[in-house]
């Protein structure tokens, strides 16, 4: 039993914030030098801003998470901490001099197969062949850390969607409900978003970069997949549903107009949102209160543990979900 575990991941996520800031700090006259992302006709920004503060954020969750998670058994945290360093540097080459589609994504197959294959056995989701359950969850996982790429698009709009995720975790872990080590990378994670945030909020100082980007993706999945392992796996589909959905239909559509769904693009709904006169403070604001929702639903199912009570849940979750992303993809009508 821990003592106090809500103190004790109140330190993790403040010493996390502190550092992620810190390290941002000293590394932005090296990022503004070397990592500088450029305006082109896909970006939301308009003006030259570097890239890669990623490494700050990510240094600081595993820095402070693993010292912290670690002292209560570090084992399942082995592989990830080399799963997520592998990610971020085929993220920070990237960011530098892009690497060409297929490389890039059986590097990132890599990354996540380590995690995945190495889970140990009695972790299950389904009634299924372990081969076969461990290979969705790979294609799964690889489809998670692209998307949360993907939606890394607009000032602040990881930061919305990572800390009541994060939180969440780290409230589940404070109930018992998640095993220690998980709930202390959420909150170191989520601590050094909240570090990352004011150097991220509109117009951006600093992006994160596809180095910060990739590994919060995994860092994400990983925590959502051992909430799933526990049994609440409509909990960890309702906390990301926002973005499995906005990124998933975009896809979608795009596929199904032959187009080139590898390329980057402007047609995410948060994207079409800014095209349609909404703010880049308004769509993040949006996305925020329908997450903080989705948390709460998350909270109700996983304090009711009933599939009857998850299938409400989630038709509540899509509707909500579905109604944001119908204004993203309406005009906005003045006064409104």
């Amino acid at each position: 039993m821990i003592a106090n575990p809500a103190a004790i991941l109140g330190v993790v996520a403040l010493l996390a914030a502190v550092i992620c800031a810190v390290v941002i700090l000293l590394l932005r006259p090296v990022l503004q030098r070397y990592a500088l992302a450029r305006p082109n006709a896909r970006s939301s920004h308009t003006i030259p801003t570097p890239q890669g503060a990623g490494i700050a954020v990510i240094g600081a969750t595993l820095v402070v998470g693993g010292a912290f998670a670690s002292v209560w058994g570090f084992a399942p945290l082995v592989m990830l901490f080399i799963a997520v360093p592998m990610l971020a540097l085929v993220g920070l080459v990237d960011d530098i001099r892009p690497i060409p589609v297929l490389p890039r994504f059986i590097l990132q197959g890599l990354a996540v197969g380590l995690v995945v294959f190495t889970a140990p056995d009695d972790l299950r989701l389904f009634p299924v062949p372990l081969v076969l359950e461990r290979t969705l969850l790979l294609i799964a996982g690889l489809w998670f850390v692209n998307l949360v790429n993907f939606m890394d698009g607009l000032d602040l709009m990881t930061v919305a969607e990572a800390v009541p995720i994060t939180a969440t975790l780290a409230l589940v872990g404070i109930s018992g409900w998640l095993p220690w080590p998980i709930a202390a990378i959420a909150a170191a994670l989520g601590g050094a978003m909240l570090g990352f945030a004011p150097f991220n909020r509109p117009v951006a100082k600093v992006f994160l970069g596809d180095v910060g980007s990739l590994p919060i993706g995994l860092l994400l999945g990983w925590c959502l997949l051992h909430l799933a392992w526990q049994g609440f796996v409509a909990a960890a589909l309702l906390l990301p549903l926002y973005y499995l959905v906005d990124a998933t239909f975009t896809l979608l559509r795009r596929m199904a107009r032959r187009e080139p769904f590898w390329a980057a693009h402007r047609t995410h709904f948060y994207q079409r949102a800014t095209d349609n006169g909404f703010t880049v403070a308004g769509v993040v604001g949006e996305v925020f209160a329908l997450n903080i929702a989705l948390a709460v639903l998350a909270s109700v199912s996983i304090a009711l543990r009933s599939m009857a009570a998850d299938a409400i849940l989630l038709v509540i979750g899509l509707g909500a979900v579905a109604f944001v992303l119908r204004r993203f993809s309406r005009p906005r009508s003045r006064g409104a």
